[in-house]
């Protein structure tokens, strides 16, 4: 059973023509490469002696490096053979380009967590936590390398996520999500090297299934506005679902910080808790009759609008975060009486005031003053977004095809 190492000019060019050098690792007729992060023209390589030509201006730097980084690949496989270590060709490759830093995955999963905790980003640090407590069930310890994380790895994982734990194709793909980001974070800080990395073209691809997002019609949104015989308590969940939907689909997060200070000159004036950006909007005759229901419980002119938050303590994120999830799950399980007293059969959660309001703008309000209405940073976010609520187009042409 040979082994061998060579230097090779691999024909696989990238989008600007040139080719890739790289280590050739060869044992039983299977072969991996490690490329060495430099192109060439095809007509500077010789062919014949394996090495760049002279007509390259870097040519003697670049045939340095290749020999070292030959000698190196080579002292790698004499380790191995003076070791009777058997391997496949990449688990020799491994073994070769191995890092010196034994941190592991675990370890950037741990610095992440405690990074999210020190930023306040509660709700992620919960729903991350969760996604990692999947992949230490599946290893059975939290000794786990970026070694051990190849493309198989991951499409056995995939198979246990799906098989045994239940979960969706949306949730598994998120999974792999922060095992990239983690991936990502160690190759920046040279803890592993970059040929490790198992995602992309050619190995393991993360997609997402498309999701439908449903929102309420407009006659659906009267009829929510008109539904009679609500306790005190469905009541408030209503309003705060409508000031939520009145405001362009307001997260509800936000809406549970809005301050009487945030309100002048007919404008609401307030900052985006997901991404920091500053926002005015002009307040319709509609909020301003729930916020008459509220007023009267101002204490001060920076006190919260609505109850959830003013017992909340501000300066601990964690209790912020238990406060805004309760009052989540309340508002849904009573939006859940009320939508069906009102007869819709659709079932309606906080999103959903988000994906109400982008349905009824549909395609009669410009994509641009949209993305200005939801603060996305790009046109393209908000594209994508409507596109899930427009339909008239497709429904002409189907109609003018079976409509004869």
């Amino acid at each position: 059973m040979s082994t061998s190492a060579k230097i090779i000019l691999r024909k696989k060019p990238n989008s600007k023509g040139l080719y890739p050098l790289a280590i050739r690792i060869t044992k039983d007729r299977r072969s991996t490469y490690k490329h060495i992060g430099h192109y060439i023209e095809l007509e500077d390589w010789d062919t014949k002696n394996l090495k760049v030509k002279k007509s390259h201006p870097n040519a003697e730097s670049l045939n340095n490096l290749l020999t070292s980084k030959l000698s190196e690949a080579r002292k790698g496989l004499i380790v191995l053979q003076t070791n009777n270590k058997d391997a496949t060709v990449r688990q020799i490759k491994k073994e070769i380009y191995k890092p010196t830093s034994k941190l592991t995955f675990f370890d950037f999963a741990d610095e992440h967590l405690e990074a999210l905790v020190a930023e306040n980003k509660i709700n992620r640090h919960s729903t991350d936590s969760a996604w990692l407590s999947y992949i230490e069930k599946y290893c059975k310890a939290r000794q786990l390398t970026f070694q051990e994380i190849d493309e198989r790895f991951l499409k056995k994982f995939k198979i246990y996520l799906k098989g045994s734990c239940l979960i969706t194709e949306t949730t598994a793909m998120n999974v792999m999500v922060l095992i990239r980001l983690l991936f990502n974070r160690a190759i920046k800080d040279k803890v592993i090297s970059k040929e490790l990395y198992p995602f992309g073209t050619g190995k393991f691809k993360i997609k997402f299934p498309e999701t439908t997002k449903t929102g309420l019609t407009g006659k659906e949104i009267q009829a929510l506005e008109n539904v009679s015989e609500l306790s005190e308590m469905e009541e408030h969940s209503l309003n705060v679902w409508l000031f939520s939907f009145y405001f362009a689909g307001m997260r509800v997060s936000d809406v549970l910080f809005t301050r009487w200070s945030q309100i002048y000159d007919g404008r609401l004036h307030y900052r985006m808790g997901k991404n920091s950006k500053l926002l005015s909007l002009k307040i319709p005759s509609k909020v301003e009759k729930i916020l008459l229901e509220y007023i009267s419980d101002r204490k001060s002119n920076d006190d919260f609008v609505f109850p959830e938050m003013k017992k909340a303590d501000l300066t601990d994120a964690k209790d912020i975060y238990r406060k805004k999830k309760v009052a989540n799950k309340k508002f849904n399980d009573h939006l859940k009486k009320i939508t069906k007293r009102a007869g819709i059969q659709k079932k309606v959660t906080m999103h959903i005031a988000r994906h109400s309001f982008g349905n009824i703008a549909a395609d009669n309000i410009h994509p641009l003053m949209l993305q200005k209405l939801y603060r996305h940073t790009d046109l393209k976010t908000t594209i994508n977004y409507q596109a899930n609520f427009i339909h008239k187009d497709a429904d002409d042409a189907l109609d003018s095809v079976v409509n004869f």
